[in-house]
């Protein structure tokens, strides 16, 4: 890994809540540890008759210009510009992943009041310049970041693209050394643009274009942004999503009952009951919690999100569709016809594992575990905080 990508990873190790913490660590390291055996040290040489309160107020001085140091550390002009530049690049970035992910860029435009129009593939190569510029623009400027809470996300988009390198390689864009991308207009256009329009799909929440979407969304939520309401919002859907999943993978919901000619038969309108219950708090939760800077509740998200990617088709069968956002919607009608047994034995599995990862959104938005701590330097996440609860789940 390049110096380049080093600089963008670094500070991403401490959580933001243990500063007071190190702080006072600091400042009983300067009054009576390192640091003072340092100044004792340094004024060891004058005789008990010379040292005089003049020099005890040197010392005094010297200590509080390094805790105001550490307190106020100096940014220099190029890390304030790297900031600025970060900010202003990811929305800029995120127009640039609309347009690769709008239909319309890849529909030939006619020609009006006499102007001639333009195909479709010279859209779609304008699109991927100007994407591949701005994702150049923002990732040059992370490097240089101190904005740990934007970097870590930025981290997790290159490591994204290189998990697809394989396929952007494909269209003609490949990855340097220091993680900008390159982009073969040649390449791309003996490929076709059906290939990019896959890729940046937004119909598909796994694709390309829609993970890079979504770490930059991450990453511009504003730091000062009071997520107080939403966590609770997040964690209220979150517990009871756990409880729908754990009642829909559980034999109780399917026990038979008495219909009134006396045959048993499923209490569908019960189990319907709990599925809606299931959606509901399925939608609530990805609604408050995505916009969350808590690396924890992302990457459980994320699994979600990926199971019920997985299980779409099944999903459908129970008239429970997946929108282009990721969203559930029920149809009442088609679900009461569905093979209940069927639902069961599906659920058994889906449900509980999305039981288990919405337990741990639940436990993440009450514990407020810091956004950027989860992340490691390569830009993998690793959960923080508590070791009852597994990354593999």
């Amino acid at each position: 890994m390049s110096q380049g990508y080093s600089q963008l990873f670094q500070g991403l190790s401490s959580g933001s809540g243990s500063g007071s913490t190190n702080f006072l660590a600091d400042y009983a390291s300067l009054k009576s540890g390192s640091y003072g055996r340092l100044m004792k040290a340094y004024y060891g040489g004058e005789s008990s008759s010379t040292v005089s309160s003049g020099s005890k107020a040197r010392t005094n001085n010297i200590l509080e210009q390094i805790l105001e140091e550490r307190r106020n550390p100096k940014v220099s002009e190029d890390v304030k510009e790297a900031n600025a530049n970060l900010t202003a690049g990811i929305p800029t970035l995120k127009s640039a992943v609309s347009a690769l992910q709008n239909d319309n860029t890849y529909t030939d435009t006619q020609g009006q009041n006499g102007q001639s129009g333009q195909n479709a593939t010279d859209k779609v190569v304008s699109a991927m310049k100007n994407f591949v510029s701005q994702y150049n623009d923002v990732v040059n400027a992370a490097k240089q970041s101190t904005l740990s809470n934007k970097t870590a996300y930025i981290a997790n988009m290159m490591k994204t693209s290189k998990a697809n390198a394989d396929d952007l390689a494909e269209i003609g864009v490949t990855i340097n050394a220091n993680g900008t991308l390159q982009f073969n207009e040649g390449k791309m256009k003996a490929t076709g643009i059906s290939k990019v329009q896959e890729m940046f799909s937004s119909k598909d929440a796994m694709s390309y274009g829609s993970t890079v979407m979504s770490r930059l969304q991450f990453a511009g939520i504003s730091s000062t942004t009071d997520t107080a309401e939403k966590d609770n919002t997040a964690g209220t859907n979150a517990a009871g999503l756990k409880a729908d999943g754990e009642a829909l993978a559980a034999d109780k919901l399917y026990e038979k009952v008495k219909d009134k000619y006396g045959i048993m038969v499923y209490d569908v309108d019960k189990i319907l009951s709990t599925a809606k219950s299931f959606v509901n708090n399925y939608n609530g939760m990805f609604d408050a919690a995505e916009s969350s800077t808590n690396s924890g509740v992302l990457a459980n998200l994320a699994k979600i999100r990926e199971k019920t990617t997985q299980n779409t088709n099944m999903l459908k069968q129970f008239g429970i569709n997946v929108d282009e956002k990721g969203r559930l919607q029920i149809d009442e009608e088609k679900f009461k016809k569905a093979d209940m047994s069927q639902v069961q034995k599906f659920f058994k599995d889906y449900g509980s594992s999305v039981a288990a990862n919405a337990s741990l959104v639940d436990y993440y938005t009450t514990t407020k575990a810091s956004a950027a701590s989860g992340y490691t330097a390569s830009g993998t996440y690793g959960v923080q905080g508590s070791s009852r609860f597994s990354d593999s789940i």
